[in-house]
């Protein structure tokens, strides 16, 4: 008991200075600059993977399920998803869309869209300066193949 509790005070401390250390660290006199630098770049989109599997009745192809979150105003760079089928499905908020050849489609919580392989996807973005947005996106890929490639990669 006397050792659990000696662990549990151990561990608080550690916590304790750790987050003094961040707290105390990083240049500092220069965070106006910094706040408008990050305020005029947008934010971007952050692609989480829920699951892989691969296919059972087709070779070399995974089918991956994500969560991709869009803080407001945020925009994803330009992009292909290699050879992959691509399902989006808008869970929250409104994202625009626009690939290559194609308008600007806009979409909103329950609509959803494809992409065929190989498309070049030229704009996504939330279209809200206040809300988040949020997609399930599915992608039926080449196993061991990147989901998303950007432009500039």
């Amino acid at each position: 008991m006397n050792g659990t509790r000696l662990a549990y005070c151990f561990l608080a401390a550690a916590m304790v200075v750790t987050i003094s250390a961040c707290a105390s660290s990083g240049p500092r006199g220069n965070d106006d600059a910094a706040a408008a630098a990050a305020a005029s770049t947008p934010p971007t989109e952050v692609l989480s993977p829920l699951l892989a599997r691969p296919l059972p009745n087709v070779k070399g192809k995974t089918f991956t399920s994500a969560i991709v979150e869009f803080p407001p105003a945020a925009r994803a760079a330009p992009h292909r998803h290699g050879q992959a089928f691509v399902y989006a499905y808008v869970l929250d908020g409104t994202v625009a869309s626009r690939l290559e050849g194609e308008p600007v489609h806009t979409y909103h919580r329950g609509e959803n869209w494809v992409e065929k392989p190989g498309a070049h996807h030229v704009l996504t973005e939330n279209t809200s300066r206040t809300q988040p947005a949020k997609l399930l996106v599915i992608f039926v890929s080449s196993t061991g193949a990147k989901l998303k490639v950007d432009d500039s990669s």
